[in-house]
């Protein structure tokens, strides 16, 4: 079977594009384009290493309030994006917990932080804890936790799955990671401008009533995912109970906010 709506990607201004569908019961309703192909994934990567911290979590490795990062920041603040520090640089411009400043550098310190903990090198760590029992062969972490993941469509789908149920983790931790964290907090979606409130989970952005964004007209507010500046995403939606992964090599800008919102209403009638 495969969903007519996923050729849609055809019609993006992209050199390659690859697509693909999948239910929480692992399965796949369709893919399109090369489902095997790698792709660098760019912040569709903090997905990946949120869940390794999830899992450090429930081995006791770390805990979600202990301190990490600037002084007065813990694991949650890293994860929620709201730790204080700056969106590339090693910087603190706000107080932990009074803004939603999305920031590389705190999923940095967070991989610093994990690596510390366990004593195993982050990329490592996401390799035994993640990417191995999903059997994501083909997905690597190649630099920062906060952007350097390569994937492919197949594996991705294999990380949406299990989000959707969960085997490696408690589903009360998923769905806590999927639960605002430092609700009504303000801050600016890259891409989409200033949000208010910019509702975050664990390391997943969270839908709510944003607007404008790069999920569907027809994606309910529980809606959960990340999307990359390499013109990447992936988005569960437990009304729907589907989840969506699409991949490209054309960076994203203005072609992307024009084309993923009809994509994805599109995919989302055809469920």
């Amino acid at each position: 079977m495969s969903l007519k709506s996923l050729t849609l990607i055809e019609n993006w201004p992209v050199p390659t594009a690859a697509a693909g569908v999948v239910r929480a019961d692992g399965t796949v309703l369709g893919t399109h384009g090369p489902a095997g192909r790698r792709f660098p994934l760019a912040s569709v990567t903090k997905p990946l290493a949120a869940y390794a911290v999830l899992v450090a979590y429930e081995e006791g490795a770390v805990e979600f309030d202990e301190p990490a990062g600037p002084a007065g920041s813990t694991v949650r603040h890293l994860l929620a994006h709201t730790s204080g520090l700056a969106f590339d640089e090693h910087k603190v411009t706000a107080p932990p917990g009074e803004r939603r400043l999305y920031s590389n550098a705190g999923f940095e310190q967070l991989g610093d932080h994990v690596a510390k903990a366990t004593d195993i090198p982050f990329a490592e760590y996401l390799r035994q804890a993640v990417l191995e029992p999903l059997g994501m062969t083909s997905t690597t972490l190649e630099g920062s936790p906060a952007k350097d993941g390569v994937s492919t469509v197949e594996d991705l789908l294999r990380f949406a799955a299990e989000v959707q149920a969960p085997r490696l983790l408690d589903p009360r931790t998923v769905a806590e990671a999927m639960s605002v964290h430092y609700p009504g907090t303000k801050g600016v979606l890259p891409g989409y401008g200033h949000q208010n409130p910019n509702d975050w989970g664990l390391g997943f952005e969270i839908r709510d009533s944003k607007s404008p964004h790069w999920t569907g007209a027809s994606s309910s507010p529980r809606t959960f995912g990340h999307f990359g500046q390499s013109g990447t995403f992936l988005w569960v939606d437990p009304d729907a109970g589907a989840a969506c992964v699409a991949l490209t090599d054309r960076a994203f800008g203005p072609w992307a906010i024009e084309a993923w919102p009809p994509f994805t209403d599109a995919v989302l009638a055809e469920l």
